[in-house]
């Protein structure tokens, strides 16, 4: 059990957090929620000894493994599979193990034995979740672990942390993904760290009602101070009176003052729309492309479907498969092989895409890379653009050149809701964006009043906005005249069941499989052994606080018949308390059952493949 207590940490002037802490329990998946640049980050590396508390501490129990996705890139073996295997130990012989996970995070058996350093970036950071996946540690922190990931690699490794034996900590902009997976959600909001049982939509409605509550009290003791004062002011001076108004004063230096809750900055979205006259905004007619250096390699052919005036039509399929291609050739980027995409006369496209990242010029400011997608823009126009996208004041006057990936991925959003379009092009536009942001834009490209074709791994973004798919499989592109739940009912992802062809685990002697399962009795015992006490302490505390609970139910009842109020008042707030306590306790007596069956499980599977 990892357990932190007072932690603080600032950076220079920005106060991350101020004196907060949290207990981590056995078989715990907690999200940790809050807005870009609150600290989720930072308190991951405070965990992982990599930077240091400014105060307070963090306690993690002797022998107790972390595990964390490492972004950096070091690979010093010739093939993925041996790149993967080195961190297992030589005598479990586990290498199926390493292909289970790289099969199910997108990769082929012909890939096993390619050089990990001949992968693209994303797939690099998928051998590194392979190997810390592989490592099995008792907590595995993640941030942003479905980055770079597809849908189908998404959905199997939301199935694999369900099963995970140990505790988790995840950060992900994927709402979806995150209330799959967890069982608790912490969150950093003002400065403080709050941990609910629940998911984000719990977690978010308590801070909501916590906040309601703030600002009413506050308002009632305003409210109060106010009628003080006006009796003070009124009264200090008649003799009558004078004893009372004495009275408030004294009253009103002690009162308590309840600072305004301070607004959270957050992105709002508001895309500039024109009308366009016609039904059809654009079509797709027999379209094919390959790049000049693989022509043969055909991303997609005859493709054909139209683009309406109010579609919503989501581009799906793996990384690598022409997605972000595809926008392209419909943004007029690219040019295609065969077919054309014919536009209405009317029609104006806002673009969202990388590569359109890259094309920003780095000697502008923000104001004027925001300028100049529409010259029609005021000065105030442009800056409550600049506002919007969280660029307020002198801000906006930084060049694009200093900027992060996720700024100029908001600077790019800024020209986009600068530019009067009627159709949107929109290529992972999450990406850099937190919870809140992403809702916010979800939300806006519902009420968009025009056409929107975007490509996105978001199972949420694909169920409230598309409603027409444009489907990457079986090595071609196809129209599908459906939402995403009748895809998955129709048709559904041909590779989520894809298994290793071959496994390089070799066969056992009958001395070693002796050997192995003595192992495993040991490891059982050893892994089992402090839940088993955990749970004979619980158990015991239990019985007590409901012995204790029973004789203060007893007492309470001898008072409301006494009518004696001062002990109905005790006992109440007794009865309370210690129903709290016991809830409680059970909740971790079910935590640490749960983690026993779980334990036994995984050795009984252990025991059963060695028959």
């Amino acid at each position: 059990m990892i357990q932190a207590k007072n932690l603080s940490k600032h950076f220079g002037t920005q106060d991350l957090f101020d004196n907060v802490g949290f207990q981590l329990g056995p078989r715990e998946r907690v999200g940790l929620v809050g807005r870009n640049g609150s600290g989720k980050s930072t308190l991951f590396k405070l965990i992982l000894k990599e930077l240091s508390p400014d105060s307070g501490e963090i306690t993690i129990p002797k022998g107790y493994r972390l595990g964390a996705l490492e972004q950096h890139i070091h690979f010093t073996k010739p093939t993925v599979l041996e790149e993967c295997i080195q961190v297992l130990d030589p005598d479990d012989f586990l290498e199926h193990e390493a292909e289970k996970i790289l099969f199910g995070l997108g990769f082929t058996d012909e890939d096993m034995q390619k050089d990990p350093k001949s992968f693209s970036g994303g797939y690099q950071i998928r051998i590194n979740l392979t190997k810390v996946l592989l490592q099995s540690p008792n907590l595995l922190l993640l941030d942003e672990p479905t980055n770079y990931l597809d849908i189908v690699s998404i959905r199997w490794l939301k199935s694999f942390l369900k099963n995970f034996p140990g505790e988790i900590m995840i950060i992900t902009h994927d709402r979806e993904f995150m209330d799959d997976v967890v069982t608790h959600t912490m969150g950093l909001h003002r400065q403080q760290l709050k941990k609910i049982k629940g998911d984000t939509a719990k977690f978010y409605e308590q801070i909501l009602q916590e906040e309601e509550m703030y600002e009413k009290t506050r308002g009632n003791l305003d409210k109060k101070r106010k009628e003080m004062e006006a009796f003070v002011e009124r009264f200090k001076a008649k003799a009558s009176k004078a004893a009372q108004a004495q009275s408030r004063m004294k009253a009103l230096e002690k009162m308590t003052t309840m600072d305004k809750l301070a607004d959270v900055d957050s992105l709002g979205f508001r895309f500039r729309f024109i009308e366009c006259p016609g039904k059809q905004i654009a079509e797709v007619k027999s379209l094919s492309f390959s790049y000049p250096d693989k022509p043969e390699d055909l991303l997609f052919h005859n493709l054909s479907f139209p683009i309406n005036r109010e579609d919503r039509i989501g581009i799906i399929g793996k990384n690598g498969k022409g997605k972000s291609t595809l926008l392209n050739v419909i943004g007029g980027h690219l040019p295609a092989n065969t077919g054309k995409v014919s536009f209405h006369p009317a029609a104006k496209t806002g673009h969202f895409g990388q590569t359109n990242i890259n094309r920003l010029s780095m000697e502008h400011t923000i104001a004027e890379e925001i300028q100049a997608e529409n010259s029609e823009l005021s000065i105030s126009g442009v800056r409550n653009i600049c506002g919007t996208m969280m660029f307020d004041g002198d801000l906006a006057k930084k060049k694009i050149k200093v900027l992060s990936g996720g700024e100029r991925a908001r600077v790019l959003l800024g020209k986009i809701l600068a530019k009067p379009a009627n159709l949107l092009l929109l290529d992972e536009p999450t990406n850099h964006l937190d919870m809140e942001s992403i809702e916010s834009l979800t939300e806006e490209i519902g009420n968009f009043p025009g056409a929107v074709v975007i490509v996105t791994h978001s199972e949420i973004m694909l169920r409230n906005l598309a409603t027409k798919l444009v489907i990457f499989h079986n090595g071609t592109a196809e129209f599908f005249n459906g939402n995403y739940d009748d895809f998955l009912e129709k048709i559904g992802w041909e590779s989520e069941e894809t298994k290793p062809n071959k496994t390089l685990k070799r066969k056992l002697t009958e001395k070693e499989i002796k050997q192995r399962k003595a192992e495993i009795t040991v490891d059982r015992a050893k892994q089992t052994k402090p839940l088993k006490e955990e749970i004979e302490r619980l158990e015991a505390e239990i019985t007590k606080n409901e012995d204790l609970l029973g004789r203060i139910t007893n007492e309470l009842e001898k008072a409301t018949t006494a009518n004696d109020t001062a002990k109905l008042t005790d006992y109440a707030h007794a009865v309370g308390k210690l129903n709290h306590l016991i809830d409680a306790l059970f909740e971790k007596l079910t935590n640490s059952n749960e983690s026993i069956e779980f334990i036994n499980k995984k050795f009984d599977q252990e025991l059963d493949s060695l028959n």
